[in-house]
């Protein structure tokens, strides 16, 4: 018989199951280790991305056309009564410091009610003002927010003003004042160097006016004011020096007033002239602006041809939407200048 103790151990059946059991528990464990970090990454990986997406799409399309603006709509905008309320007490909290201030500019005696719609709007409009006029940082999402909100806060207060016909004077003198600070802030450089050559300034700032546009009210008054200002750079352009350090900022100005007016166009005319209550005498009246930018332009064919290739390409969107089923409501004169 063996008397050697090792091999008695060894041959133990009760010892050989504990070891087994002891290595197999090791094994379980070591692999559940190595294994839950994978597991974790790939859960990361998974939901992350998600949340890190999850931003405003407000300028998704800035400076460029809408890939499918013939499904948009203008029963499209929501304001969530949360974001709505919030927008309210940063406009309140921005009045307040003005009065503090003493820099509250009166505008024909009007008092701050919130429930009053006129003077949620004469703030807001002057809160988005303040803003385009600040230091715009690329991807800067505070920026991005509070002008999304603004833009949608103004355009709701604007329709509810229009449908119950109230203070119509006052609200197309904000409203043309809204238009001529955005587009003279469209057309200077304030803030040189702050953004990328691909998504600066001057495209956030049309990109507002752009989607400003979506009510007619502001739209037509936006393509009439640009299309003048178009002919008075014109004049300008004829009598200043190519060689000018002002030229090329000038030259770069007129191409985004063409596209801006291009995309309110493509974007909206064909649903703004749907809209039972349209102006159709104000469409008359920036179409004939439009034609004679065309003629502005055609003087400075010699300097640059392609300013009077975009105009026409414009005037033949103009002239597609507006073919002859339109003849009922619009001069003769005004279709027979698009389509020649």
């Amino acid at each position: 018989m063996d008397s050697n103790p090792s091999s008695t151990s060894t041959s133990d059946p009760s010892s050989l199951k504990l070891a087994i059991a002891i290595a197999l528990l090791r094994y379980k464990n070591l692999h559940c280790s190595s294994s839950s970090h994978p597991d974790a990454q790939r859960w990361r990986r998974k939901v992350l991305p998600q949340i890190v997406a999850c931003r405003c799409h407000f300028f998704d399309v800035c400076g460029k056309p809408s890939p499918s603006s013939e499904q948009l709509g203008r029963e499209g905008l929501w304001i969530d009564e949360v974001l709505r309320r919030r927008f309210l007490r940063l406009l309140r909290w921005k009045e307040r410091r003005k009065n503090l201030d003493g820099s509250l500019r009166k505008r024909n005696s009007i008092e701050f009610n919130s429930e009053d719609e006129i003077d949620r709007i004469n703030i807001s409009i002057d809160f988005l003002v303040e803003l385009s006029h600040s230091k715009i940082v690329e991807n800067d999402s505070s920026f991005r927010t509070l002008s999304h909100q603004a833009v949608d806060f103004i355009l709701a207060s604007l329709r509810n003003l229009l449908s119950s016909e109230k203070g119509s004077e006052l609200i197309e003198e904000m409203i043309n004042g809204l238009i001529l600070n955005l587009t003279q802030r469209m057309c200077t450089t304030e803030n040189e160097g702050s953004l990328s050559s691909d998504s600066d300034a001057d495209f956030c700032i049309q990109h507002l006016i752009r989607k400003l546009g979506d009510e007619p009210f502001i739209g037509q008054r936006v393509i009439l004011t640009v299309s003048q200002r178009i002919c008075i750079q014109v004049e300008s352009l004829l009598l200043l020096d190519p060689f000018d350090d002002a030229y090329l900022g000038m030259h770069d100005n007129m191409f985004m007033m063409i596209q801006l007016i291009e995309f309110l166009i493509s974007d909206h005319l064909h649903i703004w002239k749907t809209i039972e209550d349209f102006d159709w005498r104000l469409l008359e009246e920036w179409v004939r602006s439009v034609l004679q930018a065309r003629n502005s332009l055609v003087l400075l064919e010699s300097r640059n041809g392609l300013y009077v290739l975009y105009i026409e390409r414009v005037i033949g969107e103009i002239s597609k939407q507006l073919g002859p089923l339109q003849q009922g409501k619009l001069n003769l004169d005004i279709l027979s200048n698009l389509h020649c």
